[in-house]
C-alpha cells in the first residue's frame, strides 16, 4: 500500500508548530508592554493579529503609552517594519506565474521573519497552501499570547518568559544549518551575517539606528554582495 505524501497545508502546520510555540512565549512580554500602554486583552489580541511584528508592535505600544499622535504611531511602525518589503520582494520571485492576486496578498499578510525563513528554505516554487498552514498555527499563537500577556504576563517571572522564547532561536538554527552544511558560500554568509549584525549593534552611529533599519542595510549589503560575487545559475536554483 503506497503512502501518500502530506499536503502542503499539513506540512505548513507541521513546520509552523515550533514557530507558534516560540511566538506564544515571546508575545507574553509584548502583552506586558500592551498592558503598560493601557490596552486591554482584546485590544492586545487585535493589535497582534493585525500587525504580526514584534519590533513594530513594541514601538507602537511605547508611543501609545506616551500619548503620541496617530500619525506618529503609524509612521514609526511603518519604518520599523520596512524590512518586510525586502522579504516580500524575495518571496515574489518564488511564486508561480499562475498564482492569483488573492494568493499573493494572503501570503503577504504574514511575512514574518520565521515564516519567511521556512518558506525560502523549501525548494521549487512557493506553494501558498504551505504558508496558509504555517499561518494557521503561528498567527493565533502570537495574538493569544499577547492577550494572555496583558492578563497574566506580569505574574510570571521574567526569566521564565525568556526561557520559553528559546524555541524561536532553535527554529532559526533549524532553518539555516541544513543549507549552510550543503554550501560553503551559504555557511560563510551566515557567519558573516552574525558578525556584521553584532558589529552594527555596537559601532558608533550605526548602533543608534533602529533595528529594522540595520536589518535592511545589512540585507542589502550582504545579499547584494553575494549575488554579485556568487550568482546562482538558473539550473542550479531549481528553476527559481
Amino acid at each position: 500500500m503506497t503512502q501518500t505524501a502530506p499536503s502542503p497545508f499539513r506540512e505548513g502546520i507541521r513546520d509552523g508548530i515550533p514557530i507558534a510555540l516560540g511566538y506564544f512565549a515571546v508575545s507574553f512580554t509584548l502583552g506586558i508592554a500592551a498592558r503598560n500602554a493601557g490596552l486591554n486583552a482584546f485590544q492586545g489580541f487585535l493589535a497582534s493579529i493585525l500587525n504580526l511584528a514584534s519590533a513594530g508592535e513594541y514601538a507602537g505600544f511605547a508611543l501609545i503609552a506616551l500619548s503620541a499622535p496617530y500619525w506618529e504611531v503609524a509612521l514609526v511602525t511603518a519604518i520599523t517594519n520596512a524590512r518586510y518589503l525586502l522579504m516580500s520582494a524575495a518571496l515574489s520571485q518564488k511564486f508561480s506565474p499562475k498564482a492569483t492576486l488573492l494568493q499573493r496578498l494572503s501570503v503577504g499578510y504574514a511575512v514574518t521573519d520565521e515564516i519567511f525563513g521556512i518558506t525560502m528554505a523549501r525548494p521549487g516554487a512557493l506553494e501558498p497552501r504551505y504558508n496558509y498552514g504555517a499561518m494557521a498555527v503561528a498567527m493565533p499563537a502570537w495574538a493569544v499570547g499577547t492577550a494572555l500577556g496583558v492578563v497574566v504576563g506580569n505574574i510570571l517571572p521574567l526569566r521564565a518568559v525568556s526561557a520559553l522564547s528559546v524555541a524561536l532561536y532553535g527554529m532559526f538554527l533549524a532553518v539555516i544549518i541544513p543549507p549552510a552544511r550543503k554550501s560553503r558560500v551559504v555557511a560563510g554568509l551566515v557567519g558573516l551575517s552574525f558578525a556584521a549584525s553584532y558589529a552594527a549593534g555596537v559601532l558608533p552611529v550605526v548602533s543608534g539606528w533602529s533595528e529594522g533599519t540595520r536589518v535592511i542595510l545589512l540585507t542589502l549589503l550582504l545579499a547584494g554582495g553575494a549575488a554579485a560575487l556568487f550568482p546562482v545559475r538558473e539550473e542550479d536554483g531549481d528553476g527559481q
